[in-house]
Parts: structure tokens; C-alpha cells; sequence
């Protein structure tokens, strides 16, 4: 471990991380340009780098605050340890307990400058073996929105979200399920999904509603994706948004988690996006031809 301070870097504009071999350095790289306060939403942790380069930045005087979850899946004990061995290299930990059952959400805010929104868990598994989705940021507004959001679910995690939160977020419960909403019935051309718990009863409907009026729609999900273990979402409405993100269609995401994800409008993300899907979509499955599963695939969603 050193302590030796990086380099600065530029503000990043916005970009996208899809493969496995990149998600890693993305995260270091937006914890080693802290300068002077990194702020964490942790599900889960195991990854020494990531937690040598916090350990890093509370060396050279970072203040490094993180929002654990209280409950995850065979994760409980670990979650514990998580939260101690923070504490003992000097991070402050804050451990979530407001009424939601779970804080899913995923993200980092660096000096108020930087966020980095994430489908994936900062660990080995996420870094090799899963299908997942990653966006830095420099735009204002979503690091604003997501340092404020940090600040309520810390101090007063029962009062709902922040006031004038930017559109270029969606977090739940609270308007994750009116966003997609509308965004899914304003789809004229296609919907294309990637999404393993795609299950709530609203969205079925909706979707063969779309479909039914003309507008193709394909789900991927219930397999593996680009040879990976599918973990992330993502959503791609008439090819010119996409929004990826921890938040699935399924009823426990949309009702009770404290979930977050990114609108992405940028062309040239988007025509990335796109060309991944189709790319892995010999697999996709219509929706006329789709149900739900008696029984989902488990993941690190489930209880």
C-alpha cells in the first residue's frame, strides 16, 4: 500500500464502462482523483485494491465517508467486518436504518465533482464474471443530486429524497416506478431490456401493451449475456436513451429499495449501448414469447 498522492486528472466528462477487465481501474481512478472527500453507497466489498486505494485516500487526508447496507444475501457477517475494517483505517462508516429493507444503490461522488453510478457490487465476481453497467460523470446536477441523497439516507433515511433532484436520475422506491413508466409508454420504435428479474406485473402488462400497438420489444436476462453471469440493468427506449443502473423490474426494486440509476441522452453512449444489445441479442427473447418464471434466478438481490 502507498500513500503517494496521484496525479490529478481533468474532470471526466461522461463515460461508459462495460467490460469486466475496465470496471475496476474506472473505480480506482475516481477514488485516487479524490482530493478532498469521497462519498460511498456500498452493497457489497471484497476487493483488496479497492479497499487499499480508500485506504490510500484517508492516508493523504481524504475524507472518506461510506453507507453500508444492513442486509444482504449470505453477506451479513461480512458486512459487519466490512464496516470495522473501514472504521479501522480511519473511514467514517454509516450503517443504513431506515425502513427499507435494503440500500441497493451503488455509487461514489468524489469532491463534489465526480460520480460514478454502478449496476455492479465493488467485488471480485463483479470485476471478472458478470454482465454489468458503469457511468463517470462530471455533470453537476447528478453529482449534486447523489451527494444530497447521501446526506438524507445517512442523518434522516426516512424522509424521502432530495428536492429538485436532477431528471438525469432515477431513484427508488420514490420515482423509480413513475419514471419508467413513462418512459417505457413513450416508446414509438423499440424497447430493448436487460434485465434477469424482470417480473412485476405492471411492466409485463405495459410491455405487451407497447408491443401490441407496434413497438418491438425484446428482454435479455434469463440467460447469460455476452458469455457473463447477467447481474446489470438495462433499459433502451427507441434507441436514443438508455438507462442502466441498479434498479430492476421486479416488484421488491420498485417498491421498497433504495435503488439508483442514470438516464443516459449522450449519442454516442447510447449508440454503444445499442450496439452491445444487438450484439448479444441472438438470445433475446420477444415478449409475446416471454413470461415470467415460476421461480427467478437467485442472485444477490434475494432474502
Amino acid at each position: 500500500m502507498t500513500s503517494a498522492v496521484q496525479p490529478h486528472t481533468p474532470d471526466p466528462i461522461e463515460k461508459l464502462v462495460l467490460e469486466p477487465i475496465d470496471r475496476r481501474s474506472a473505480i480506482l481512478d475516481v477514488i485516487r482523483g479524490a482530493r478532498q472527500e469521497l462519498v460511498l453507497s456500498v452493497f457489497r466489498c471484497d476487493d483488496f485494491k479497492i479497499l487499499d486505494a480508500l485506504a490510500d485516500a484517508v492516508q493523504r487526508k481524504v475524507r472518506v465517508r461510506a453507507l453500508l447496507t444492513q442486509r444482504a444475501k449470505n453477506w451479513d457477517k461480512r458486512l459487519q467486518d466490512l464496516g470495522v475494517f473501514l472504521e479501522s483505517m480511519g473511514a467514517e462508516v454509516h450503517r443504513y436504518s431506515g425502513a427499507r429493507t435494503k440500500y441497493h444503490a451503488k455509487y461514489i461522488v468524489a469532491d463534489d465533482r465526480v460520480a460514478l453510478i454502478a449496476s455492479l457490487n465493488f467485488t471480485r465476481k463483479c470485476f471478472e464474471r458478470t454482465c454489468d453497467f458503469l457511468l463517470t460523470t462530471g455533470e453537476p446536477s447528478i453529482v449534486v443530486g447523489l451527494r444530497a441523497l447521501f446526506e438524507l439516507d445517512c442523518h434522516a433515511p426516512d424522509s424521502g429524497i432530495p428536492d429538485d433532484l436532477s431528471r438525469a436520475l432515477v431513484v427508488g422506491p420514490e420515482h423509480a416506478r413513475s419514471t419508467f413508466r413513462e418512459l417505457l409508454a413513450g416508446a414509438q420504435r423499440t424497447i430493448r431490456i436487460i434485465d434477469h428479474r424482470l417480473s412485476d406485473p405492471e411492466f409485463v402488462v405495459l410491455l405487451r401493451e407497447r408491443q401490441a400497438a407496434g413497438v418491438s420489444v425484446q428482454v435479455l436476462g434469463l440467460g447469460a449475456v455476452a458469455g457473463l453471469t447477467s447481474h446489470g440493468k438495462l433499459m433502451l427506449v427507441d434507441d436514443i436513451l438508455a438507462v442502466i443502473g441498479s434498479i430492476s423490474l421486479s416488484p421488491p426494486a420498485l417498491n421498497v429499495r433504495r435503488e439508483v440509476a442514470a438516464i443516459i441522452r449522450d449519442p454516442a453512449n447510447v449508440a454503444t449501448l445499442v450496439q452491445f444489445f444487438e450484439k448479444n441479442a441472438t438470445s433475446g427473447i420477444v415478449l409475446n414469447e416471454w413470461s415470467v418464471p415460476e421461480r427467478l434466478p437467485e442472485d444477490d438481490e434475494d432474502e
